[in-house]
């Protein structure tokens, strides 16, 4: 059934690709970008003029401040935009009657978890460890009061993404990055930050399927799992990636790319997904790094610019 959908963020690595899908699904879709000229999260009057104009069924709330190491220098303004934009859209929603509203919150409101305790279901407590996550709680719990007043809100909790087109803000897209940059300057090694984590990575291609599955099925204020149920350790990804660039490059630690509280391993179990969507990952990750270097090493022959 073809929906009408109005997306946040629409601009971004994930929302170009949600973009992507639901007009493949026969969805008619709009949507905002404010680095784009679209409306600001923040300014609930544009939002609410902008939602009214696109009347949605569904509306996916992606806009937000999403890097971690970013909002240990900003923290006011990482809560700002994802706790009080997340309020707005949600008031938003509301005016036009929107029937479901994905809002994208983050594994990473679960904190520090002890490794027997992993994969983590819905049940997990949540405890913040860094900004951005805590400011991703308080948006949870914004979408709770919303949904004890009856708006059809929904919480994907998505683990960590990669594909084409990802920010080099990101762990993958920088490591690739900076791999091909080094390849085709001649140079031997890169410089990286911790590479004993352990996370669970799909493919932005799959979470953005989940997405739509959410809306169309999912139980009015619950809280789904996106992820693989699977951890890999960034040295493992790192690897791979030198394979597909130079495995003669060495990888070099810099402290400078630590940050104050890495989580040492996140990993989600996706049961209540597949059990309400029947979702399941499509893409393995061999695909999606290939994907990624691909993208990367085009862009790089290109000239300068990156990745948004």
């Amino acid at each position: 059934m073809a929906l009408r959908a109005y997306v946040t963020g629409a601009g971004g690595f994930v929302g170009r690709h949600l973009l992507d899908h639901l007009q493949s699904a026969g969805d008619l879709v709009s949507g905002t970008d404010h680095a784009s000229g679209g409306a600001d999260i923040l300014d609930a009057d544009a939002i609410m003029a902008e939602m009214r104009a696109a009347a949605p069924d569904v509306v996916y709330h992606l806009a937000g401040q999403a890097d971690v190491a970013a909002s240990w220098r900003q923290p006011a303004r990482t809560f700002r935009v994802n706790a009080e934009g997340t309020l707005n859209v949600l008031a938003a929603a509301a005016e036009v009657d929107a029937t479901r509203v994905i809002v994208v919150s983050s594994a990473e409101v679960y904190g520090l978890v002890d490794a027997d305790a992993v994969p983590i279901d819905e049940s997990a407590p949540l405890d913040p460890a860094s900004p951005y996550a805590a400011s991703k709680a308080a948006a949870e719990m914004v979408c709770v009061q919303w949904a004890n007043r009856g708006l059809g809100v929904v919480r994907a909790r998505a683990f960590n993404h990669l594909g084409p087109g990802q920010s080099e803000h990101f762990v993958v897209a920088a490591l690739a990055a900076r791999l091909v940059r080094a390849r085709r300057a001649g140079e031997t090694s890169v410089p990286v930050g911790n590479l004993g984590a352990r996370r669970d990575f799909t493919d932005v291609r799959d979470v953005v399927r989940a997405y739509r599955l959410l809306a169309t099925l999912a139980t009015p204020g619950e809280a789904y799992n996106v992820c693989s149920g699977e951890a890999h350790s960034i040295a493992e990804l790192a690897r791979l990636l030198q394979e597909r660039t130079d495995p003669g490059i060495e990888l070099v630690p810099d402290p400078a790319r630590q940050r104050p509280s890495d989580l040492p391993v996140l990993c989600g179990d996706p049961t209540l997904l597949h059990r309400t969507t029947g979702w399941r990952p499509e893409i393995p990750l061999a695909r999606s790094l290939d994907d990624v270097v691909a993208t990367i090493g085009a862009m790089s022959a290109a000239g300068p610019g990156r990745a948004r």
